[in-house]
């Protein structure tokens, strides 16, 4: 028990800490946001929230720290895309997305080849992803962006699911490929599997 709460007790520390660091990079103390300690936090994270929290308490701090955290996130995204694009611009942006008729006609399959990286499907092979999934998570990164929106999960819970999926995929229709693609349905940001046949 002291271990477990001596790793909240660290990742509250580290959440204080990264939060000062962007506070530097906004005032610019700092010339680049703190990406490494981000990446870094949201692996403990992640690897926290895979336990088995039996102790109510311990559940509920833990759930509470991360309740800030993606306060935080959502706060440093806005103040990223105000700083790159100006507070208004972004406003006028996302009034024009919200605008657009949610309902969108369903390219063809000869469409979907000269389309848009995020009408490509990005290909898994069983093994080795890394590439493909960061080339994932980085579309799904943009199609929040255009939203408006912080991305809700982490590159770690990406690549689990998706090698979780492969997996499911490979053993149901018997392929070695799985395509990837990601959709907005709806003003929200889906994945799409399906097996591809090589």
């Amino acid at each position: 028990m002291i271990k477990q709460d001596e790793e909240l007790d660290k990742l509250e520390e580290d959440i204080r800490k990264l939060k000062v660091k962007y506070e530097m990079f906004f005032m610019g103390t700092i010339k680049m946001p703190p990406q490494h300690e981000r990446h870094m936090l949201e692996v403990s994270i992640f690897e926290i929230g895979k336990q088995k929290m039996r102790d109510a308490t311990r559940r509920f701090r833990y759930n509470q720290l991360l309740s800030r955290y993606n306060q935080f996130r959502e706060l440093w995204g806005r103040k990223m895309r105000e700083r790159e694009e100006g507070p208004l611009d972004f406003r006028r942006r996302k009034a024009a997305l919200d605008a657009q008729p949610a309902e969108k006609p369903k390219p063809s399959p000869q469409q979907r080849v000269t389309s848009p990286g995020a009408e490509s499907y990005v290909k898994l092979a069983a093994g080795s992803n890394g590439e493909a999934i960061r080339d994932l998570y980085s579309q799904i990164e943009k199609e929040h962006q255009k939203l408006g929106k912080i991305p809700n999960l982490t590159y770690e819970q990406l690549r689990s699911m998706v090698e979780k999926q492969s997996e499911q995929v490979r053993a149901r229709y018997k392929v070695s490929v799985v395509g990837f693609r990601v959709d907005v349905v709806d003003g929200k940001v889906k994945l799409k599997a399906k097996p591809i046949q090589e």
